[in-house]
């Protein structure tokens, strides 16, 4: 069925707090959303976020982060007594550092208030929440290094459980609080933009971070020499990065999983499918080939495609889970068996607008496929506006021709973009909530193979110009027959 959607990351809704949560902005951008005609809200990783503030570094796979966690709602059902004074409310940027510092002074008053009930302890007896409340206290109590640089002790608690954890009881039951709050929080938001007709699409990384409750938790999944990866991952030299992109992670361990019937990847996408309607998995290619780096290896451009064990981990995801919905991240200079794997499995697969006009990028083709997602966009992309000025003026009037011979003339530009886009064959279209808006690079969410400032920082500072777009999107939605 077509639908038509829109991507925002949680972090990026407006806040009275200096960074999105599950409060009553993300409520009204449902409404938005809902008015304009949308179906779909694709987001990404809720997990508590790693190095450099990536969603895509987390310290653990089934953990949210508290950032996300709404003052607002805490107030609401009694562990706040009033709510606190706005916070960067205005900001454009979120200052990770100060905002979750002024936070969580509240949070703890919350924590204070609380009072466990039976809802709770079904929670709380989750195998995973009490390993990361430990997992995270005891990161906090090493000086947040990564487990392998723990004292010894502590490192090993996971596989003796030695370690006397009496003097970090009451901080692991302060992680623990966070978790159910997320947990009650972020189900309370999905559950009313279902009931609006909205289906949320999650996002999970293929691979996971060294410093992580995945790897700490599941050592023997992974390639490590003791506590130490032996090869990592990441992607050779491509149009985003003439050394390649050297990500770190640690390589997935296949032989030892094989004879787990992947348990550790059953048990990721079963927590996920229990959070999402949908779940993107991102670079998907990795289950056909994946770029193995010996860790020795200061960039990406030294390495070797291996073979992973694809269709035997979706047969197997299939048998024990035959309703899930999964997305296929399948973006990229591929080859031919990883388009067979996505299909063979009849997954969606992603278009992008911004690269099949760009005649730089290898991938450029424009296929004629119902079976997939179309995007002006994603969030390691420029926004549309932002790649249209970047290029030269003969290019753009080239463009802009030929977008006037199929009819598109609009008088704002993004529209004649946007409206291509929804326009389009795929099943499902999908604007980032910037390319709505026309915003230049100044929005722009990510810059892949960079760290840091400025990437995730991006955010809305209220919904008043959406607003303005809802009668313009929504005329977009009916006329490209996506109101089902």
């Amino acid at each position: 069925m077509r639908k038509a959607g829109v991507l925002l990351p949680v972090a990026s809704l407006p806040s009275n707090y200096g960074i999105g949560d599950f409060g009553t902005s993300a409520y009204e951008f449902i409404d938005v959303i809902v008015e304009m005609g949308m179906k779909l809200w694709q987001i990404l990783p809720l997990n508590p976020l790693g190095y450099g503030n990536s969603p895509y570094q987390p310290y653990s796979s089934f953990a949210g982060d508290e950032l996300y966690i709404s003052l607002e709602k805490l107030q609401e059902c009694g562990l706040l007594e009033e709510l606190p004074k706005p916070f960067h409310k205005k900001e454009e940027r979120i200052d990770y550092p100060a905002v979750r510092a002024y936070k969580e002074q509240f949070l703890k008053k919350a924590f204070e208030r609380f009072s466990p009930d039976e809802e709770y302890e079904v929670f709380a007896s989750m195998e995973w929440v009490k390993e990361y409340a430990v997992f995270i206290t005891l990161k906090k109590a090493n000086g947040l290094k990564c487990w392998n640089e723990w004292k010894k002790e502590d490192q090993r608690w996971i596989q003796d459980k030695k370690l006397d954890l009496t003097p970090f009881q009451e901080q692991i039951q302060y992680e623990i609080f966070f978790q159910y709050m997320f947990y009650r929080q972020w189900k309370a938001l999905k559950e009313y933009a279902n009931q609006k007709g909205i289906l949320v699409m999650g996002d999970i990384p293929f691979y996971v971070g060294i410093d992580s409750l995945d790897v700490w938790a599941n050592q023997k999944c992974f390639l490590l020499d003791g506590s130490r990866p032996t090869y990592i991952a990441g992607v050779p030299p491509d149009y985003f990065s003439e050394v390649g992109q050297r990500w770190g992670n640690p390589i997935y361990n296949w032989e030892y999983l094989k004879k787990t019937k992947f348990r550790f990847w059953m048990d990721r996408i079963g927590y996920n499918k229990n959070l999402y309607d949908i779940i993107r998995i991102d670079h998907f290619r990795a289950f056909d080939t994946f770029w193995k780096i010996p860790a020795s290896c200061e960039t990406a451009i030294e390495g070797e495609w291996i073979e992973a064990p694809g269709y035997e981990v979706f047969d197997t995801l299939y048998e024990q889970m035959p309703d899930v919905e999964i997305v296929a991240e399948d973006l990229g200079d591929l080859r031919p068996e990883v388009y067979e794997l996505r299909d063979h499995y009849h997954l969606k697969g992603m278009k992008i607008f911004q690269f099949a006009m760009d005649l730089a990028e290898n991938n450029n083709d424009f296929e004629d496929r119902e079976n997939m997602i179309i995007y002006t966009g994603t969030h390691d992309n420029q926004t549309m506006m932002g790649w249209f000025l970047a290029q030269e003026e003969e290019y753009q009037e080239e463009i802009l021709h030929n977008l006037k011979e199929l009819g598109y003339q609009q008088k704002e530009l993004i529209d004649r973009f946007d409206a291509y886009v929804m326009d389009s064959i795929a099943d499902w279209a999908i604007l980032p909530v910037q390319d709505i808006l026309g915003l230049c690079d100044e929005a722009r969410l990510n810059t892949p193979g960079t760290m840091g400032s400025p990437n995730w920082e991006w955010k809305l500072v209220d919904l008043t110009e959406l607003k303005k777009k809802s009668k313009t999107i929504h005329k977009m939605i009916v006329e490209s027959k996506r109101v089902g």
